[in-house]
């Protein structure tokens, strides 16, 4: 692979797909059954009301399963709308504030003004999806020293 290509994938890379679950565990033991194996650590994140579970698909990407954490969450009004299933892929880059700045300026809109705090110490914003053709699509950025 030459520097080039190397330095474009690592300014932005597919982190995960995440997937919205009625029942963490049990959706687990599904994609188990598939053949991926997901770390026994749940993550509960209070200020997106979900708890987490994460499966690695290889090196960098991996699978996030998404349960509601009571009922005023998006994850829980989201499954409520349109049912569990896919809800957003999300890709890691190196500055969540500057991505989301360049994205804005090219006519993106994105739900927060400021990236918050989410699952994996990272600091994430999501884009809408009226500006991405209709899918949910996160922006990440791993927080350093963490």
């Amino acid at each position: 692979m030459n520097s080039k290509l190397k330095e474009l994938l690592s300014e932005c890379h597919l982190d995960h797909i995440a997937i919205s679950v009625e029942n963490l565990e049990q959706s687990v033991k599904t994609y188990e059954a598939l053949g991926l194996k997901f770390d026994d650590k749940r993550e509960v994140v209070k200020e997106q009301a979900v708890t987490t579970a994460f499966a690695h698909v290889d090196d960098r990407a991996h699978i996030e399963l998404l349960e509601p954490y009571g009922e005023d969450g998006p994850i829980h009004q989201s499954i409520k709308k349109r049912g569990a299933g896919l809800h957003h892929l999300c890709f890691r880059v190196k500055d969540v504030e500057q991505k989301a700045n360049d994205l804005r300026e090219h006519g993106f809109k994105l739900l927060y003004e400021k990236a918050k705090v989410g699952a994996g110490n990272c600091l994430v914003n999501f884009i809408h999806p009226k500006s991405t053709g209709g899918v949910l699509v996160e922006i990440s950025q791993k927080i350093e020293g963490q």
